[in-house]
C-alpha cells in the first residue's frame, strides 16, 4: 500500500496550481504541506478558492526552499524557467520533484535556450528528468525517477494521437499535420487584450504559425517513435471557450500498409486508463473530456483515400497539466495509477 507524501505546491496560485489543489485535495496519499504564491503569500488557501473552504487551513507561502525541501514530492506549476532554479537544491535534500513547466521537457539545453529565450541553469538534469507522459514513456521509468518532466498540454494532444500509426510504420512521418484548437485558459491567468472576454469572444484566430514553444518538444517526442525523419507542419489555434484542446492530425499512409487504423488504435490502447478509443466513425468533443483527465480519440479514413485523420481531444489543465502530473505522482509513489482522477466530464 502506497504511504502518505508530504506535498509541496509551487505557484498555487495560477489555473494548473488550482487544478492540483483540487485534484489532490481528495488523494488519500496526498498530505498538502505546502503551497507557495509570491502574489499571495499570507492570504488563506480558502479565501482565494472558496471551494476549499472546510477542506484546509493552510495559508499560501512565500516560495521557501527549506519548507519544500521537508516535503516528499514537491509539484512546480510555475511559469517557464522558474523550475530550473530551485531544482536543484530540493533533489540534493531527497526531494522527488514533478515539473509541470517546460524546464525539463527538452534534451537539448541549447535548442531550449533558443524557444524559451533565457539560459538554463541546470543542464545537467535535463538527462536525468523522465518526460511523464505514461502511455509514451512507460511506467516503469516515471516509477523510478525523482525529477519527471510533465508533457505540454499541446504535446499531450498530439503526441498521442500520431503514437498509433508511427509505431506501427503505417505512415509518412515526413508529412505530419497537427492543427489544434485551445480554449483560453491555456494562456494562463494573462490580462494581455487578446484574451479579454470582449476580444476572445465571438471569434477565434490561429497563433503562433511560425513557430509555438511545443513544436520542438512534439518533433522530439515524435522522433523517438519514428525510424525516419519527423516533419511537422503544427498550427495552433485559441478558441473562445475556457478548457479544452482539440487536435485534428493528419498523416498520409503508406503504400502497402495495414490500414485496419480503428483495429490498430483499440489495440494500442486497450489496457490505457485514460486514453478512450471511439468506434469507428465517432467525433470526440472537448466537453465530453472537461474536468477530466481522460484523453478521448477517434480515428478516420476519409472516402478510404490514403489519408489517416486523427482526433484528439484533451482538457489541457487536467490530462495537460494538473491531471497528467497527479498519475505521474500515482505512479511515483507505487499508488493506483488512476487514484484521484476518476472523475466523469460535468453534464451540459
Amino acid at each position: 500500500m502506497a504511504k502518505t507524501q508530504r506535498i509541496g505546491i509551487v505557484g498555487g496560485t495560477g489555473y494548473a496550481g488550482a487544478e492540483l489543489l483540487r485534484l489532490l485535495s481528495h488523494h488519500p496519499n496526498a498530505d498538502i504541506h505546502v503551497v507557495t504564491s509570491r502574489g499571495e503569500a499570507g492570504t488563506p488557501l480558502a479565501s482565494a478558492y472558496p471551494q476549499l473552504d472546510g477542506l484546509t487551513d493552510l495559508i499560501f507561502q512565500a516560495p521557501d526552499i527549506d519548507s519544500l525541501a521537508a516535503c516528499d514530492v514537491v509539484f512546480f506549476a510555475t511559469p517557464h524557467a522558474a523550475a530550473m532554479h530551485d531544482v536543484p537544491a530540493l533533489l540534493e535534500a531527497g526531494c522527488r520533484v514533478i515539473d509541470l513547466s517546460a524546464d525539463f521537457r527538452l534534451r537539448d539545453p541549447v535548442l531550449w535556450a533558443r524557444w524559451y529565450n533565457a539560459e538554463h541553469v541546470a543542464p545537467q538534469l535535463i538527462e536525468r528528468a523522465v518526460y511523464g507522459l505514461p502511455e509514451l514513456t512507460g511506467r516503469t521509468a516515471i516509477a523510478a525517477a525523482d525529477l519527471v518532466a510533465c508533457p505540454g498540454c499541446y504535446p499531450t494532444a498530439v503526441l498521442l494521437g500520431f503514437m498509433p500509426l508511427l509505431r506501427a510504420g503505417v505512415v509518412d512521418p515526413a508529412r505530419l499535420i497537427a492543427d489544434a484548437k485551445t480554449g483560453v485558459s491555456g494562456a494562463g491567468k494573462s490580462l494581455k487584450p487578446g484574451f479579454l472576454y470582449a476580444e476572445m469572444a465571438d471569434s477565434f484566430k490561429a497563433y503562433a504559425v511560425g513557430g509555438h514553444r511545443h513544436l520542438p518538444e512534439i518533433e522530439q517526442m515524435l522522433g523517438q517513435l519514428s525510424d525516419t525523419p519527423i516533419g511537422l507542419t503544427f498550427v495552433p489555434h485559441l478558441v473562445p471557450m475556457i478548457r479544452g484542446i482539440h487536435a485534428t492530425l493528419y498523416a498520409p499512409l503508406r503504400d502497402g500498409a495495414d490500414h485496419d487504423l480503428q483495429a490498430l488504435y483499440e489495440r494500442t490502447y486497450a489496457d490505457e486508463p485514460f486514453v478512450s478509443v471511439m468506434a469507428a466513425g465517432g467525433t470526440p468533443e472537448t466537453r465530453h473530456v472537461r474536468a477530466t483527465n481522460q484523453c478521448r480519440i477517434a480515428v478516420h479514413q476519409p472516402q478510404n483515400a490514403g489519408q489517416a485523420v486523427v482526433l484528439s481531444t484533451i482538457d489541457n489543465l487536467v490530462k495537460g497539466a494538473a491531471g497528467q502530473a497527479v498519475q505521474n505522482f500515482n505512479l511515483m509513489i507505487g499508488a493506483p495509477e488512476t487514484t484521484a482522477l476518476t472523475q466523469i466530464a460535468p453534464i451540459p
